[in-house]
């Protein structure tokens, strides 16, 4: 499962476990990500288990790699060092 085009066997939703296995981290990092937020997902049934649509966890994938990108494009120019700018960009983070 390299990515999540790949299988279409999963179907529309993964669970944390194959989320987890796509993104390789483990079960209570994924389970942190749903928690915060930072990843959507939903929750079905009665025991109420978390489903991750494979559309969603694409766009989460591309909008890590894109904040990827803006950090060493930050990181590359001449304001990074500038301690202002360092410490509100260390803030937005929080």
């Amino acid at each position: 499962m390299s990515t999540v085009d790949s299988n279409d066997s999963l179907g529309r939703f993964l669970t944390i476990a194959d989320t987890a296995e796509l993104l390789n981290v483990s079960l209570s990092q994924t389970y942190s990500l749903v928690r915060s937020g930072e990843l959507p997902a939903i929750r079905i049934g009665n025991k109420g288990q978390w489903r991750i649509e494979r559309e969603v966890l694409e766009s989460f994938i591309l909008a890590k790699y894109e904040e990827s990108r803006r950090a060493a494009l930050w990181n590359q120019s001449d304001f990074a060092n500038v301690s202002d700018f360092h410490t509100l960009e260390l803030q937005s983070r929080r």
